[in-house]
């Protein structure tokens, strides 16, 4: 009813106005198929054999025009639509660039320089070829970012030193919520429906709310297709790859069309992998199956655009046990997950205001199985240990406005209702119920060469947990009311930019933290919550030197995160003997809090040497501290560093575009151990990655082929979660082909 009321009014208001415009190379050559995309409208025209493109009822104001060819450095531009508006844009051939445009820091579309949030983004194009069933693992090349790995299938984001519950991932705005904080488990999406993926280095609680202590990951989809009111567009597009180090296999396939004021979009994809090779052997039971895909939808119209999604995450992930199976046992543990999201997304203009709703329900069913094989005896092992489904609704209402040229904000509203089933044996967590509300503005200012940002939010927390005997809790109920701020500047001298920015976050405590009471058997201990505990509220500083010229990009960051309350996990000289066949004695480890610091700092270089050969460099390191105990705060990542370098050829008569890099990864040695770690040494890594571009079966091809530790090295990650009994995966060679129209 609601939509059927806006296309109305769109209809009553007039058809709007058009942008129209050529996409050339510098020598004025038209380069088709580029895509242009008015990104506050969600509106795509794709460029014709002349270069031309056209939008069709566009109303007339001013927007964010992002421009994207394949091989070419994509470009931003603001514009002003007014009648018939003309936008000509020249595209060039270069390594060096960045996504211009981030709406993850703001909420709405900024160019990326002038964010004082410290960004990042993967494009299409390095999603390619970075892309696994692991959205963390796609992400651990860039600055700041490393990987906490359960094998190659699991991961989470480790930001600047956090992880887990304070880095929370979006799905196009929207939060994602699962059991991600647990230790063995990741993100709930795959990284391969995602157009770009775009990350906050550091803390966003004045957006986002709870579990952005850390920083936080937006995986957001492409456009769907536009028809521009011409004729009925279809277009189909397919992958296929392959892995040696685990023989996995990955197929993918897109259908997707638009007509008229309709666009839609059917992408499936699955994976199979066995189990991972080291230098030393086969790691037994760490294969993987996944299916994820989405179906979405959506009409646009002279005044809004509305967006139906329906996108699935899922697989049976396996899991190596400490030492390996028993003697004389086969299979091993495994987790079984489902992953359901359905968004409704809605933009509107009214006069000056551009009003946008999210809503998402995500229903999240996670189950293990504590043995999937059969004993010496031929008897089946398989049991269900624990069987856990969170359902949520989300809802975020923003309100964007502009004040002339120089002021633009968001005021918004955000709302979520959760709760959590508990199912299986073993309990983990009670069944609980979560809902919240929150109140927020972020205002932007330009004056000159300086830019400052500004926010503040208030949210509303209620946590409802249910009686559990074998918990030993008793109903009980918590309250939260936290307060996030947020002031940052920019101030730009030509190609360089210098950036400062201070602000407050804050994290409610998880379930396990609070409710645990039992045998955790993948850490080989027994945990327990602690009631008591309050959230977390962490005060950032954050400064940074961009520049971005010709032939150099160089960014530098230096950040302090102070961390009140900060909750940790830490042993005790209790045991527990659980009466399992023959006994098993687990040391007792409790939830605590104090007060933790991290320092660190991140630098990324680029240069173009010369017109095919661009070298890379970046490093990262950071030190966290329990201020309390004055011991170093747990799975602190150790300092890394990277050196790379990339040929880039165009028209080769062979290929359209042809490239080929190597670089090498050095990780140092973590000196500073909680009680908790594991120490493990440094190591040095060599990556090999190729590709090309060029016509195959009258489409766009596409093949990639990358070679990770091509040297077969040894080594031990300290954020693998197997470093203590096995080693990480060996040579891998992976081939990737795709085709699109």
């Amino acid at each position: 009813m609601m939509v059927e009321a806006m296309v109305l009014v769109a209809a009553l208001l007039g058809s709007g106005d058009t942008l129209s415009g050529r996409v050339a190379d510098p020598d004025g050559n038209a380069i088709a198929g580029a895509t242009v995309t008015v990104v506050e409208l969600h509106r795509v025209a794709v460029t014709q054999a002349d270069g031309e493109y056209r939008f069709a009822d566009i109303p007339a104001g001013r927007y964010t025009i992002t421009v994207r060819g394949l091989g070419f450095a994509p470009v931003a531009r603001d514009v002003t639509i007014r009648g018939a508006t003309t936008l000509s844009v020249t595209l060039n051939r270069t390594s060096l660039w960045v996504e211009p445009v981030t709406v993850t820091a703001t909420r709405s579309p900024l160019a990326a320089g002038l964010s004082p949030l410290p960004t990042q983004a993967l494009s299409e194009d390095r999603l390619r070829r970075e892309q696994s069933v692991s959205l963390a693992n796609a992400l651990g090349s860039l600055p700041g970012i490393n990987t906490l790995t359960t094998g190659q299938q699991i991961g989470k984001p480790v930001i600047r030193g956090l992880t887990g519950p304070r880095v929370l991932v979006l799905e196009d705005g929207s939060r994602l919520e699962d059991y991600s904080w647990s230790d063995e488990d990741g993100p709930s999406v795959d990284a391969r429906l995602a157009q770009r993926v775009e990350v906050i280095r550091g803390p966003a609680s004045v957006l986002y709310g709870s579990d952005a202590l850390g920083g936080v990951v937006n995986v957001i989809p492409e456009e769907l297709p536009d028809a521009n009111n011409g004729p009925r567009a279809m277009r189909t597009g397919f992958e296929i790859s392959g892995a040696s180090n685990n023989a996995e296999l990955e197929g993918a396939a897109r259908v997707e069309g638009a007509s008229g004021g309709w666009g839609w979009r059917v992408f499936g994809i699955g994976r199979l992998a066995s189990s991972l090779h080291t230098p030393a052997g086969e790691l037994d039971n760490t294969g993987f199956g996944a299916l994820s895909g989405e179906a979405a939808v959506g009409t646009r119209s002279a005044r809004g655009t509305t967006t139906l999604r329906y996108t699935r995450y899922g697989g049976e992930f396996k899991l190596l046990e400490a030492g390996g199976p028993a003697s004389g046992e086969e299979g091993g543990p495994e987790r079984k997950l489902s992953d359901d999201r359905v968004q409704f997304a809605n933009e509107y203009l009214m006069g000056g205001l551009r009003l946008e709703t999210k809503a998402q329900w995500q229903r999240h069913s996670l189950i293990e199985v504590s043995d999937t094989g059969v004993g010496a005896g031929g008897q089946p092992l398989e049991g269900t240990a624990f069987d856990l489904l969170l359902n949520t609704f989300t809802l975020d209402a923003l309100a964007h406005h502009t004040a002339g040229a120089r002021v633009n904000g968001t005021l918004g509203v955000s709302g979520v209702t959760q709760s959590n089933d508990t199912r299986g044996r073993i309990p983990l967590v009670p069944d609980a119920r979560v809902r919240s509300g929150a109140v927020f503005g972020f205002e932007q200012a330009s004056f000159g060469r300086v830019r400052v940002l500004a926010g503040a939010r208030v949210d509303l927390r209620r946590l409802t947990a249910d009686s559990n005997a074998k918990l030993g809790l008793s109903a009980q109920t918590r309250d939260y009311t936290a307060f996030a701020g947020n002031v940052g500047l920019v101030y730009r001298v030509g190609a360089a930019a210098l950036t400062a920015n201070v602000g407050r976050a804050w994290r409610a405590p998880t379930l396990f933290e609070l409710f645990s009471n039992g045998p955790h058997l993948g850490e080989a201990r027994y945990e327990i919550g602690d009631v008591g505990l309050r959230p977390e509220a962490g005060t950032n500083l954050d400064l940074g030197v961009r520049w971005q010229g010709e032939h150099v990009r160089l960014e530098l960051a230096a950040y302090r995160n102070a961390i009140g309350r900060f909750i940790f996990i830490t042993p005790t000289d209790s045991f527990v003997t659980l009466s399992t066949s023959p006994p098993d004695s687990l040391r007792v480890y409790r939830y605590q809090q104090a007060d933790a610091r991290l320092v660190g700092g991140e630098a990324a270089l680029e240069v173009e040497v010369a017109a095919p050969l661009t070298l890379r460099a970046r490093a990262d390191a950071v030190r966290g501290t329990n201020r309390a105990t004055r011991e170093p705060l747990p799975l602190v990542p150790p300092a890394r560093a990277a050196l790379g370098a990339e040929l880039h050829r165009t028209g080769l008569g062979w290929a359209d575009r042809a490239y080929a890099g190597a670089e090498i990864e050095v990780a140092t040695r973590q000196t500073r151990l909680n009680p908790l770690d594991i120490p493990t040494g440094g190591y040095t890594l060599l990556n090999l990655s190729a590709g090309f571009v060029r016509p195959m079966l009258g489409r766009i091809g596409r093949v990639d082929i990358a070679v990770k530790n091509v040297t077969n090295a040894s080594y031990r990650s300290f954020l693998s979660r197997y470093k203590e009994f096995a080693l990480d995966p060996g040579r891998n060679v992976v081939l990737r082909v795709s085709v699109d129209e």
